[in-house]
């Protein structure tokens, strides 16, 4: 079963492979700094979904090179994403923002910015930022939405509708922003068809990408109490797998398929415990899409 890879994408884009460098701007977000709420979804970890995000007291270019050197061995090209990953990155002054995301992109070894946010933190003036950025090198924007299902997103604690994500969407492509949109897997109380439901609905809204990620319990979050007290189950590898050959089917083949599972930090992850062997996971995955 063929799909276009994110790999595939960014060899056709820029002619080689190219690695993301996960960066920490040192944001916050509105899910804990009170305006929606204190505790972050129910699933995000202490890092704000950045564990593996350099240090945010480095500067971003400090950042950038530490990046460079993790994987110096690996690379000859020298092109690299700038990842900001950790936390929301959109939710600051718009001067602030622009101050960092600039560092980034003036870099000489930075071919794009990629900027994970909600889609309740995109005003205007950021769109506008996003716009400007995307006149130097591209951006890629990704939206943390996990379920189309409001039932689940007020478990999960999202603390937006999903109109916010149709209006950022929209706004996003209006002003030639590529969109990814991240999805989890997983979920407690969805079904298969939940998530199929999920998939499809991003994909007919207009993304350009989608992440499909998932659902990892880890130490320190309040998903891990639900799931010590019985509440949450999480799935095995050969359900995870059926489920993941179902997404692909349906998942367009204009749109690019970021990301087939995730791995959250080893030292913080509580369950499925299978997932920490994520090469063994990937190369399953591939040999039942090739199947």
């Amino acid at each position: 079963m063929k799909y276009y890879s994110f790999n595939q994408y960014l060899k056709d884009t820029f002619g080689c492979k190219v690695y993301k460098i996960s960066i920490n701007a040192g944001f916050t977000c509105p899910n804990r700094d009170g305006t929606i709420g204190t505790g972050g979804c129910i699933f995000c970890s202490k890092g704000g979904s950045g564990d593996f995000a350099e240090d945010a007291e480095l500067s971003i270019t400090e950042q950038i090179e530490n990046g460079k050197k993790r994987v110096e061995k690996k690379i000859k090209s020298g092109k690299y994403i700038a990842y900001f990953q950790a936390f929301t990155n959109t939710y600051a002054p718009v001067e602030t923002l622009k101050t960092k995301f600039y560092e980034a992109i003036k870099h000489t070894d930075i071919s794009a910015l990629s900027i994970a946010t909600r889609p309740d933190c995109l005003p205007d003036e950021v769109i506008e930022l996003l716009k400007e950025l995307n006149q130097i090198k591209p951006i890629f924007v990704e939206l943390g939405l996990q379920t189309i299902h409001e039932k689940t997103a007020e478990y999960i604690r999202r603390g937006y509708s999903l109109k916010v994500y149709n209006t950022a969407v929209k706004n996003l492509k209006n002003a030639g922003i590529n969109v990814v949109t991240h999805i989890i897997l997983g979920l407690p109380n969805e079904t298969k068809e939940d998530m199929m439901k999920s998939v499809d609905y991003v994909c007919r809204a207009g993304t350009d990408g989608i992440k499909l990620q998932l659902l990892h319990i880890l130490k320190d979050t309040d998903l891990a109490d639900e799931y010590f007290c019985g509440k949450v189950n999480t799935l095995t590898l050969e359900e995870y797998i059926d489920i993941i050959k179902d997404c692909v089917e349906i998942i367009p083949k204009n749109v690019v398929i970021h990301r087939l599972t995730g791995d959250g930090a080893k030292k913080d992850l509580i369950a499925p415990l299978w997932s920490a062997d994520k090469k063994n996971v990937l190369n399953k995955i591939n040999k039942a899409l090739s199947d």
